[in-house]
């Protein structure tokens, strides 16, 4: 008898152990992942356990566990990836009672996914540079998307490669939607002769730019000012002529094996305390929650000229695969 109850204590204190822990996939900056962890763990006395990954490798990692998700939550990255896990049956339904606190853009996300993906930030593209750099070499600060053209800049702009960073297809879509498809696939061969890298990371062009390895990138300008921070000569600017931008995402897995707390940190994700932490970690987006104080340093929306961005049709899986493999073939192949 004294065995069963010290069996049936064990399972009871391991369900009480695995429920007090939740896994998450981070697509955000290392500085903010890791803060997320600490301060979120310390206060909920939760075991949290944060991987970190772009969010085409985590849906490229959720999609390979689709049958035994090891993961509970996915936290950040842009939309797109995770409109297709939504698509693909990857997250799960969850309405949080927060909704009516976020901005339209969020509430929008959520519904378009059918409530299994929710906007936790946003930031728009555009263009770094290093001022010491286009000093040195007399360039002019590029303003429109033409601008990127000029000859001058010949293997001085960097961009990421769209097949693994979200950043870029978002240039793609943002491109596609503005000019047309065609004429978009026409700049992008122009704009090819001035490429001197397509880098993995979305971050690793403005990164390039600030330590003087490239002049120009094609970023999101929410990554500038980390960089600035750290005393490199980057400043930011979005194109006149109209610009994307991206709405940062969080999910809940379907199949997670520590739903409620993964149900609690969603939530706790949502809360102005939580999203002001970005800010912290030196992350420049604009937070979700109307509730937010947002730092001086967050690019001003009002400020900047929006395209009608289509996230649920850009989002989708089958089009997003289209435009990739039409960039492959008609752009990235093409000499330099």
């Amino acid at each position: 008898m004294k065995k069963i109850w010290v069996a049936a204590a064990f399972v009871a204190l391991s369900a009480a152990t695995q429920a007090q822990t939740v896994n998450v996939i981070c697509s955000v900056q290392a500085e903010w992942c890791n803060m997320l962890g600490t301060v979120y763990g310390k206060a909920k006395g939760v075991k949290i356990n944060i991987s970190m990954k772009g969010s085409g490798e985590a849906l490229a990692q959720l999609i390979a566990e689709k049958d035994n998700p090891k993961t509970d939550i996915w936290f950040g990255g842009t939309g797109d990836p995770h409109l297709q896990a939504a698509e693909q049956g990857l997250s799960l339904e969850y309405k949080s009672p927060s909704m009516s606190m976020l901005h339209t853009w969020a509430q929008k996300q959520a519904e378009q996914s059918k409530y299994r993906t929710v906007g936790i930030y946003s930031g728009p593209l555009g263009f770094g540079y290093n001022t010491e750099l286009l000093a040195k070499k007399k360039l002019s600060v590029p303003k429109t998307w033409a601008d990127l053209l000029n000859s001058a800049l010949k293997g001085e702009i960097q961009v990421a490669n769209p097949a693994s960073s979200g950043t870029a297809y978002t240039m793609v879509a943002t491109l596609v939607q503005l000019m047309g498809e065609d004429q978009a696939f026409e700049y992008m061969k122009k704009l090819h002769k001035n490429i001197s890298q397509y880098t993995r990371s979305g971050t690793g062009p403005i990164k390039a730019a600030a330590r003087g390895e490239t002049t120009v990138s094609i970023s999101f300008v929410h990554d500038g000012p980390g960089e600035k921070i750290a005393g490199f000569p980057i400043e930011t600017i979005t194109p006149a002529d109209g610009t994307g931008a991206e709405i940062g995402s969080m999910s809940i897995i379907k199949g997670a094996r520590n739903l409620e707390e993964a149900k609690k940190f969603y939530e706790w994700a949502l809360t102005p305390a939580a999203q002001e932490m970005a800010a912290a970690a030196k992350q420049f987006q604009l937070p979700s929650n109307k509730n937010a104080k947002n730092d001086s340093r967050i690019p001003d929306f009002k400020k900047i000229k929006f395209i009608n961005y289509d996230y649920a049709k850009y989002g989708a899986s089958a089009e997003r695969r289209r435009l990739i493999a039409k960039w492959e073939k008609e752009v990235n192949s093409l000499p330099r």
